[in-house]
């Protein structure tokens, strides 16, 4: 390789620019220069684009060594996919800069939802050299006539921040197109010589030699043919608790962090550019308010930044932070990925993460460059969150990064990929079968179920025969198409996995769009009333044509929008690392040494409440505390599984309380514990403690204790839109949520009468006990369980640890005002003893 033109023409460039690669990155060239497939696995800010995409233009430069300046028009070479539309635009613009230095004469396309039908039409006409594209724009891609022309020229495929896509719908999506391409290559003669090279780039998780399997399966090469290429370097970060000055005044539950924003002002003065990230769309919109009203001065130099702000306010905002016009952003989620924010110094998480790699991937926003230190702040939105903190420094330290365990037969996936194929040029059978075969995803797919699908598309299967509008495909000379218009139109408006709940455009009546809120909020609100979005304190005036009209307001108390996917559950890792980090501090209090871990020191007070008057559990122990009060009899757990282990956990625990005496329960949970409160003694004891946590007759169990028919019912509404059965309407006419759901529910009510063992009906219930209940980690936490000691305590009040947890129960029924004064009289009574 050091010998070719190509390489001589990087490494000039590079000098020029006073660089050197990486060692990660020139190992990655050389793959891609012997045609070998792999995974890139380094940290955020390294260089991890450059490691897989320069490789591209030494191949091209090594082809054409005199021409590569002069040479045009030479179709698509390499295909990038990425998992955000804002990724693609930074991706876009740092490939053109290297491009235009090196006087290259190809085309850097970009392709999603935000894609002009113009530029569409010139791609299709001409591709560019490379196309960045979503997984949703490449199946629609597929969805073109002809459309194996178009990849009769790649040499390279790449997957970016493929950790975020492994393990959801969407990486279905892309093992499905990079089976169909390498399908059509296989096909024909003349580009099967032509090696195509598949890459993922991926943030470290767990479990990278399956992500790797997952991205690669289709190409059907032996292990040994593929690499990882891992960057050996250290990126330091720097991990920085906000402290309250006295923690018995800091809410123990209920609040957002909100008290602590004053603190925030000192780290913002002293970054050139800070990010804040908040976990909800809601809390930011409430920090971002909070900060413009304590420091008016930020004015035009604060911005927010979250998926339902209109478009190009949101591009305003990211071009800002990359000019460095601005001091801090307010963030959800959208700005997690990107290539490139040079600016930013300091990064604030505000609240749990939930998680160590989503912890580590905000902190590397920061610093982000190889040499540069990430700093990133964590500000607890109340006191336990601090063992969280301290917790999360811990796993940083060990290297402990969650797995994202990929999806297996998603039926729904697969039939839109289907009529995806119908659409454009059909698709034979039996050809298909074989390579959706191959995919890592339908591995297991059977041939009686391929069957049930090709029956389902065609006819409608056995439960909708009788209704035209499921007979979708055509068969023609053994040929699979869709030959109506009307359909193939529907079907390309609603390709994707996304299901959310319907947006409405929001818009000042005086013209100018903000942004979009979901429908289910909007309609709970009457003509006049106020809410935030977008930063602005706006007036709603009326919904008309599916948007939603407002004037700006002067009120000073607005509601906040709330957005559904608000609350992710706490990773395994991180719930693992908090139990050891109890331990830790359960010794010292008994030991009655200081901890040299700043966060629990500033928790001793509650950490000796808590000891005082419960136990603190050590990692090989569950706590069970009962406790009586006047709102009745309180059972709280505290297995610090995540909130969706402990939903199931605690219905599991009702029932089968309740065949030892009739007894009713109201439920709670948060991610450190659950709640069981009844108008009667709880009668849970050293007796049947162990059996009533037991992993046997799981999984009847839960179906017994929990109405797992409704729960899937609710989880075929998005099955059914994902694999077409429901129609969401044509732009600006979106059927209304409810609307959606009983539609959904009748096809589910249809099929479990007619044809019970129906693929989507089975996904349905698959999907709740592995995703909504997290089976396997509920029966691994429940063997855990068994192997530990179950300490029983009767404290004669509420403790620390499960006051947050009763919080959570009292917030369905109260105000946020009675809210707070309600908590803030319950921990006076504490603080009291």
């Amino acid at each position: 390789m050091h010998d070719s033109p190509g390489y001589k023409v990087i490494m000039q460039w590079l000098a020029g620019k006073g660089y050197k690669p990486f060692t990660f990155q020139t190992e990655t060239w050389q793959c891609i220069l012997n045609g070998k497939s792999g995974l890139v696995n380094a940290p955020t800010g390294t260089g991890k684009t450059f490691s897989v995409f320069l490789a591209g233009l030494i191949q091209f430069i090594n082809s054409h060594p005199a021409a590569f300046q002069k040479k045009e028009k030479n179709g698509l070479q390499i295909l990038w996919i990425t998992p955000l539309r804002a990724l693609a635009k930074d991706i876009g613009r740092a490939m053109e800069e290297v491009i235009d230095e090196l006087e290259m004469k190809w085309k850097v396309g970009i392709r999603n939802g935000d894609t002009t039908i113009s530029d569409r039409q010139k791609q299709k006409r001409q591709m560019p050299e490379i196309l960045i594209i979503t997984p949703e724009s490449l199946q629609l891609l597929l969805a073109q006539k002809n459309y194996p022309s178009f990849f009769k020229d790649l040499k390279l495929l790449v997957a970016d921040e493929w950790h975020e896509l492994v393990g959801s719908k969407r990486g279905v999506q892309v093992e499905l197109a990079v089976s169909r391409i390498i399908g059509t290559r296989n096909s024909n003669a003349d580009v099967k010589a032509n090696a195509l090279c598949i890459w993922g780039i991926s943030a470290t998780i767990g479990n990278l030699d399956q992500a790797k399997e997952v991205l690669l399966a289709p190409l059907s090469i032996h292990e040994e043919k593929t690499v990882i290429v891992k960057a050996k370097l250290e990126k330091k970060i720097e991990i920085e608790s906000i402290l309250p000055d006295e923690i018995e005044k800091y809410p123990w539950a209920g609040h957002l962090g909100i008290k602590l924003a004053e603190k925030v002002l000192p780290i913002i003065n002293a970054s050139k550019t800070t990010i804040i990230f908040i976990n909800t769309r809601g809390m930011s919109e409430m920090w971002y308010q909070k900060l413009l009203t304590i420091a008016p001065e930020l004015a035009g130099a604060i911005a927010l930044h979250h998926g339902s702000i209109e478009m190009e306010l949101r591009t305003w905002v990211e071009d800002a932070l990359h000019a460095g016009k601005l001091k801090v952003v307010v963030s959800t989620a959208s700005l997690d990925l990107g290539v490139d924010f040079r600016p930013v110094e300091t990064v604030v998480q505000v609240g749990s993460p939930k998680g160590v790699a989503r912890f580590l991937q905000r902190a590397g926003r920061s610093g982000h460059s190889p040499d540069a230190i990430s700093k990133i702040y964590f500000l607890p939105t109340h006191s336990l969150e601090l063992i969280e903190a301290a917790a999360l420094k811990n796993a940083v330290a060990e290297n402990t990064i969650e797995s994202r365990d990929p999806l297996f037969l998603c039926y729904d996936v697969l039939i839109q990929y289907m009529c995806t194929l119908a659409i454009s040029d059909g698709f034979v059978p039996d050809e298909i079968f074989k390579e959706v075969k191959k995919t890592f995803c339908f591995s297991e797919l059977t041939k009686d179920e391929w069957q049930e699908m090709l029956f389902f598309i065609t006819l409608g299967g056995t439960a909708l025969q009788q209704y035209n509008e499921y007979k979708k495909v055509e068969v023609e000379d053994g040929v699979y198409k869709i030959k109506s218009r009307r359909i193939a139109m529907r079907h390309r408006m609603h390709i994707g996995t996304i299901v959310s709940d319907p947006m409405l455009k929001v818009k000042f009546i005086t013209g100018g769009y903000i942004g979009v809120i979901e429908e289910g909020f909007i309609s709970r609100l009457e003509p006049g009333d106020a809410f935030t979005l977008a930063g602005k304190q706006l007036e709603l005036v009326m919904i008309k044509d599916m948007t939603v009209i407002v004037r700006k307001s002067n009120v000073k108390r607005s509601i906040v929008p709330s957005w559904l996917g608000g609350r992710l559950p706490l990773s395994q890792s991180l719930g693992k690392k908090l139990r050891e980090t109890l331990n830790e501090a359960g010794e010292q209090i008994l030991e009655g040494i200081v901890s040299p871990n700043i966060e629990l020191q500033v928790l001793q007070p509650l950490l000796d409440l808590q000891h005082t008057l419960s136990h603190i559990p050590a990692s090989n122990e569950l706590l069970i505390e009962q406790i009586e009060t006047k709102d009745g009899f309180h059972l709280f757990v505290y297995p610090y599984e995540g909130r969706l282990v402990h939903e199931a956990l605690a219905a599991l625990l009702a029932f089968r309380i309740s065949k030892i005496t009739p007894i009713t329960f109201s439920i709670a949970m948060n991610d450190y514990g659950f709640e069981l409160l009844s108008d009667q003694p709880i009668p849970v004891d050293d007796s049947n403690v162990y059996e009533i946590f037991s992993s046997e007759h799981l999984v009847e169990d839960i179906q017994r204790s929990i109405n797992a028919t409704e729960m899937a019912k609710r989880r075929f509404r998005d099955i059914a839109v994902i694999g077409g059965l429901i129609f969401q309407g044509f732009p600006g006419e979106h059927k209304k949520a409810r609307h959606l759901q009983s539609s959904a529910g009748l096809l589910f009510n249809v099929f479990s009468e007619y044809e019970p063992n129906n693929v989507l009906i089975r996904q349905s219930f698959q999907e709740v006990f592995t995703q909504q209940m997290e089976e396997q980690r509920l029966r691994e936490m429940l063997n855990r369980i068994q192997h530990s000691k179950i300490v029983l305590t009767y404290p004669k009040r509420l403790t620390p640890f499960c006051f947050p947890i009763k919080v959570d129960s009292m917030r369905e029924n109260l105000t946020s005002e009675k809210l707070e004064d309600r908590v803030r009289r319950m921990q006076q009574q504490l603080e009291k003893l």
